[in-house]
């Protein structure tokens, strides 16, 4: 919880590379004046300009910092949510794909490893995206803090870096992570065992880019491994993992495309592994005012979930669209936007579909999903009664539920500095996806960079207004499934 809280209380503390980014930004706001004034497109010049600006004084380092994270007090610390970052440091990002150690065994050390990294980036609309490809998203180091903080998300509530109860009770020896992208999760991951007294779990990562930190430097026994997994076979034996992780790959697994995916991690599992899925929904909805806690889920779920200031999500959990003015619009852009590339809006509505499709390879199915609303919600200030209006009946249910003194004093006194911190840490990922996805929504919503401007600035002022906002049940839904390669005594019968 020190990650979230400290998020939004790190001191303003600006790496040089971060100096390198406002100067940049500084010289495109200047070319986009000047270009204005001369008739030009503003966008085109900004662009350019602020590219001239970085390639003049930057470098690509050989060796990077050996965190999963920025330092302390670094970018996710001091990216305040009123103030709309339009473009980045694509340097920050060069720099992560020049790092040494954990690369494939095709790489090598130096600048010919610096030269795989820049042949699969390229610098379009001011930010790094991966190069011939349909991903939407930049690949720059502002997208991998908001993928490690949606992680960071998921770890705090759901309790734990992995869900699945088999994996705390048999700790794997190795363990895959796919599109492990910074690597974040392996680290969180390595942490969590190490905690539970293993140390030597083998962590493996495989993404198309070399965007990881040499996790060796944090004692890690890591290895990177540089593959577009949308090629199959990957470059791994049969039955080499324990641990599976899946995680945020929505936006790359097309529709009607998960069963060569699913194939291949079953194909890379042990007989009795654990295939681990993580992704949230890109458009929002709104959880409808006290919703019903779903039944025959664990106990401490249940406690997490009022911890957290969270709310479990069931097939019975009521929702409705998005009331909010600017995320009914953003999820209209994006849900367009996802349909012409064949990607899912929805994807935690069709995860569970595609590992119940492999009955004869899968078993003990089971999931997570957690809504995480944005803001104080203002039917949660209607739970506190008057204690004489308490019936014997709520006070026994109180105390059932989280033993009275928590829950008591959440609803008296509102928000807990920790759920305050997830409601905030969620909300900030949710614009920073937004904004990450800006060229494609504002060629969907057709607006110019003019128009673009001042929707953005509208919504950042609704949005931060305690008034408006998103108090109106807006959230965001994460959600975990997992299971169990069976082994040839466990397969069915009937094939």
């Amino acid at each position: 919880m020190e990650g979230l809280l400290y998020a939004y209380g790190a001191p303003n503390i600006l790496s040089d590379d971060q100096r390198r980014e406002i100067r940049a930004r500084v010289q495109a706001k200047i070319a986009e004046r000047k270009a204005l004034e001369a008739g030009v497109d503003p966008a085109l010049a900004a662009e350019r300009a602020e590219a001239q600006y970085l390639e003049r004084v930057t470098s690509i380092p050989s060796v990077a910092t050996p965190s999963g994270l920025p330092p302390r007090g670094a970018d996710i610390g001091t990216t305040p949510l009123y103030r709309k970052h339009s473009r980045h440091d694509s340097a920050d990002m060069q720099g992560r794909a020049g790092m040494s150690g954990s690369v494939s065994s095709g790489s090598t050390t130096g600048s010919s490893r610096e030269e795989s990294a820049l042949s699969v980036f390229e610098l379009r609309h001011g930010r790094r995206y991966l190069r011939d490809t349909l991903y939407p998203l930049p690949v720059d180091l502002a997208e991998i803090q908001r993928q490690n903080l949606r992680t960071l998300l998921g770890c705090e509530i759901f309790g734990r870096p992995v869900c699945a109860p088999r994996v705390t009770r048999q700790i794997p020896q190795r363990v895959l992570d796919v599109g492990c992208g910074g690597a974040y999760w392996s680290a969180r991951c390595h942490e969590y065992f190490t905690s539970l007294g293993r140390r030597n779990v083998a962590f493996t990562g495989i993404d198309i880019a070399p965007l990881a930190p040499d996790l060796k430097r944090q004692g890690m026994d890591w290895t990177f491994v540089q593959h577009d997994i949308r090629k199959a076979p990957w470059p791994f034996d049969d039955e080499t993992f324990d641990l599976i992780m899946f995680k945020d790959m929505s936006l790359i697994v097309t529709l009607g495309g998960g069963a060569r995916f699913m194939d291949e991690c079953i194909r890379l599992l042990r007989p009795g592994g654990t295939l681990e899925i993580w992704d949230s929904d890109h458009c929002l909805r709104a959880l409808q005012p006290h919703p019903p806690p779903p039944t025959a889920r664990q106990r401490t779920e249940q406690e997490i979930a009022l911890r957290t200031g969270t709310f479990l999500v069931s097939p019975g959990t009521p929702f409705a669209p998005a009331p909010n003015k600017y995320l009914s619009q953003a999820n209209s852009w994006i849900n367009t936007a996802l349909d012409n590339r064949k990607l899912p809006p929805f994807p935690c509505t069709r995860i569970a579909e595609m590992v119940y499709q492999e009955p004869d390879d899968l078993g003990e199915v089971d999931y997570r999903r957690v809504a995480i609303p944005l803001a104080e919600l203002r039917w949660e200030h209607e739970r506190e009664r008057p204690r004489h209006a308490r019936s014997r009946s709520d006070a026994d249910g109180l105390q059932l539920r989280d033993k009275g003194k928590a829950k008591l004093r959440s609803q008296s006194q509102g928000l807990s500095s920790e759920q305050l911190a997830i409601r905030q840490t969620a909300l900030l990922t949710v614009i920073q996806m937004i904004e990450s996805l800006e060229p494609l929504l504002k060629e969907t919503s057709g607006k110019n960079t003019e128009e673009w401007s001042h929707w953005w600035g509208s919504m950042m002022s609704d949005l931060m207004d305690p008034q408006k906002g998103a108090s109106n049940g807006e959230c965001l839904e994460l959600g975990a499934w997992w299971a169990t390669k069976l082994d040839d005594s466990d397969q069915p019968l009937s094939r």
